[in-house]
């Protein structure tokens, strides 16, 4: 199934969330909106745009957004997106988020669009 189509329970994908997420945090936040933007990692790719990817340092686990203004002693803010229900956050992740919140980043995992604009808010306060 394409990344952009719900699911057959009727549970937006990945993609549909992070794209509802860059509109509501560009119409509550236009000026930050600027300085959100996604690391395309995940999905479906042909074998040689892959192995090239690899080669230009594209690594599993790192999060799928990421917030490049630097609040409350933090240098910035990572968004590992998941489905509402379901998406399993992988090894790779875990040890990804994990080490970029000891490095002084903010990194978590969100289940959804609202749960990932409530941290951005929580994040820019």
């Amino acid at each position: 199934m394409p990344r952009s189509m719900p699911s057959s329970d009727g549970c937006p994908s990945e993609h549909l969330e992070q794209v509802q997420l860059v509109a509501m945090v560009e119409a509550a936040y236009p000026r930050e909106a600027a300085m959100l933007f996604a690391i395309p990692n995940g999905g479906d790719r042909n074998v040689l745009v892959a192995v090239k990817l690899k080669k230009e340092g594209v690594r599993r686990g790192v999060p799928d957004m990421f917030l490049a203004l630097p609040r409350g002693g933090w240098h910035g803010l990572f968004i590992e997106m998941k489905r509402r229900r379901g998406g399993v956050v992988s090894r790779e992740q875990k040890e990804y988020i994990a080490a970029l919140n000891a490095a002084g980043y903010r990194a978590c995992v969100c289940r959804g669009c609202d749960e990932a604009f409530e941290a951005i808010r929580n994040y820019l306060k």
